[in-house]
């Protein structure tokens, strides 16, 4: 059955495919001075600068963070249509008004505390998986680290796959049910060897249904098909998933290889960051340059060189797979300035006095600097998401004033001792759901959304030391330097780098604006496959072999439209913004309502547009392509003007 597997794309044959998600890699420099994370890699870089393209204009979804940013890739969705559109965690009302508190990490089939599904799609039912078109064509599908296509915790998650009296069961909520069964998956075709030992494979909702499929989940009943004992690439022995921030690149990459190397021909692999030392007894971040940062990059970067080693003896190679490698997010950097001033990391190291994020105690300043003291729940983050106690209306009051207030917040930064403002950006609910940030689960769906200076971490005192004073609400956090979340170009442009059978030669490009719902049409024209569902992204036709076909200049309107972070969305913030920031309600009431008349513009737009990017017969001509262009043209121009003229 594993010989089953043909994906055949536009260009010839794909045997293999991974597809690789960074977490917080670089391509861009941090510092001029300093080397970027992939300019330390030049195995990496190398391999897809001379054997494809590298996107250095690719973009993340809102809010940026590494959950939303991973299942946006593997779907082609934005978090309306997937479930997850606030990162790692988000905040829910429950029936009698207060707030709750969910992480975003679940199997792929798991119940929100809502009791809506936890991966919830435009239908009310959970999203459609992303390994089903490859396990209907014949491959077996290997998932390593990737969210919410393994089992990522040790409780729920492991009842829900195995069932509650199950002898993995009796392992829950231990470490030695982390090491056996988390963070490791293959779903495999149907009557594949890989899964004979297997678990049934559900997915009630999957469209076209989806029976007689099984899958394999943890090292415990993966290892056994893939020579039994692993090692890193090191060669140290492993023994048990090491927890997502052990999934460096020397462990991640030697799962993906044996894996191959053992008849599983897709994978999905997640690589933990590399800028946080995560084997000290004291854990802490490292700047840009700092010796420990260098050595992890160069640690990746020898990973790589004996992974692609070790692939071309087996005869996997960019002229017969697909590599796909992105980033959730380009996080960033708070600290000072480094020393000596020169410093370039690599020959000369690099340390800091002033490093971390700075934490702000959101509702102690908003009730010691602008008296108000409403209750509300926020999810954590640069760009915290606040659900208000009662879930009062957007037009309500309560809510209005909430948002004005901490619009005026300051804070004076302990790094350089200037004041601050602490908001940057507001998205309210007509916004969000504009920036496709609304789901199907209204008890989800936040109050408003703060985006904060980037330098700051947003929480409440319940989560933390309750301050006394304005001062004491603001102080700097060592432990964590690099924020995410946030919409400032630095966090939220990031790259992506593909290689293989279809994939131009280009080298580095900015030309192309895409995001990570791109990553998915893109994948599925390469190796001939379809999903049953429209995603939200465009095939990336100008990294294609069989070239754009004329529709180019209709892809760049689309994403302009439809992407969090085209001209549209970006738009519709700015206003926003300002009528919160002006402070009358009466004024952002009429700018509200005037987004959402624009929003429906936009979506009806949207349709034209994606049916003309769909007929490959069109070329972008014809009349509906033409007025289709003439009126998404005609609507960027008004929001960047910031009216709405007809």
């Amino acid at each position: 059955a594993q010989g089953a597997c043909q994906l055949v794309g536009p260009n010839g044959p794909v045997k293999h495919v991974m597809m690789f998600t960074f977490d917080n890699v670089h391509f861009t420099r941090d510092n001029p001075n300093i080397p970027s994370d992939l300019e330390q890699m030049p195995n990496l870089l190398n391999l897809l600068t001379r054997n494809g393209v590298l996107d250095a204009n690719h973009h993340t979804p809102l809010i940026s963070h590494t959950a939303t940013d991973i299942l946006t890739a593997l779907t082609g969705l934005y978090g309306e249509r997937m479930g997850i559109p606030v990162a790692n965690s988000f905040d829910f009302f429950r029936p009698d008004g207060s707030v709750g508190f969910q992480s975003s990490f679940g199997y792929w089939t798991n119940t929100a505390q809502t009791g809506k599904p936890l991966m919830i799609d435009d239908r009310g039912k959970t999203a459609p998986a992303p390994w089903v078109p490859f396990t209907r064509a014949g491959c077996d599908v290997g998932a390593v680290g990737s969210a919410n296509i393994v089992l990522e915790n040790n409780t729920t998650d492991i009842t829900t796959v195995f069932g509650a009296n199950s002898p993995e069961a009796a392992e829950a909520n231990t470490a030695q049910g982390t090491a056996d069964f988390v963070g490791l998956a293959v779903h495999c075709a149907q009557n594949s060897s890989f899964c004979t030992d297997g678990q049934d494979d559900l997915l009630p909702d999957e469209p076209g249904g989806y029976a007689g499929f099984k899958a394999q989940f943890g090292h415990k009943h993966i290892a056994p098909h893939i020579g039994g004992q692993i090692t890193d690439l090191n060669g140290k022995a492993i023994t048990g998933f090491p927890g997502f921030d052990g999934m460096e690149a020397e462990v991640s990459l030697s799962y993906v290889a044996a894996l191959h190397e053992h008849g599983v021909n897709v994978t999905f692999a997640y690589i933990s960051d590399a800028h946080d030392d995560h084997t000290s007894s004291a854990p802490h971040a490292f700047g840009p340059g700092e010796a420990g940062y260098v050595a992890e990059l160069r640690d990746y970067n020898h990973a790589f060189g004996v992974f692609f080693d070790r692939l071309a003896k087996d005869g996997i190679t960019p002229d017969n797979t697909l590599f796909i490698f992105t980033a959730d997010e380009n996080d960033h950097f708070v600290g000072g300035p480094p020393s000596p001033v020169n410093c370039d990391g690599v020959n000369v190291p690099c340390t800091y006095a002033k490093i971390g994020e700075i934490d702000a105690i959101l509702d102690k300043l908003l009730s010691f600097d602008e008296g108000v003291t409403t209750p509300f729940g926020v999810h954590p983050d640069s760009a915290p998401t606040v659900h208000i106690n009662g879930n009062p209306g957007q037009f309500d009051p309560t809510t209005f004033n909430l948002a004005v207030g901490m619009s005026q917040l300051t804070a004076t930064s302990p790094i350089d001792g200037k004041t601050d403002q602490l908001a940057a950006a507001f998205a309210d609910r007509t916004v969000m759901k504009l920036l496709h940030m609304v789901t199907q689960d209204p008890a989800r769906t936040p109050s408003f959304t703060m985006f904060g200076d980037p330098d700051y971490f947003f929480e409440l005192s319940s989560r933390t030391t309750t301050c006394t004073t304005a001062a004491d609400c603001v102080f700097e956090a060592p432990g964590f330097a690099w924020n995410h979340g946030d919409i400032q170009p630095d966090i939220t442009t990031t790259w992506l780098g593909m290689a293989g059978p279809g994939v131009r030669h280009l080298g580095v490009t900015r030309e192309v604006f895409s995001d990570h719902t791109d990553i998915r049409p893109t994948l599925m024209d390469l190796v001939g496959l379809q999903d049953d569902y429209v995603h939200d992204g465009i095939s990336l036709f100008d990294f294609a072999r069989s070239g754009d076909g004329g529709r180019a200049e209709l892809a760049r309107v689309y994403k302009q439209l439809n992407a969090p972070l085209g001209a549209f969305g970006l738009g519709a913030v700015n206003l926003i913004t300002r009528a919160i920031e002006q402070g009358d309600p009466v004024g952002y009431a009429l700018t509200a309502q005037r987004l959402e008349t624009l929003a429906t513009q936009r979506d009806r737009i949207v349709a034209g547009l994606r049916d003309a990017l769909d007929d490959r017969s069109s070329r972008g001509h014809g009349d509906a392509a033409s007025d289709a262009m003439d009126d998404a043209q005609h609507l960027l121009a008004g929001m960047t003007a910031g009216d709405d003229t007809h």
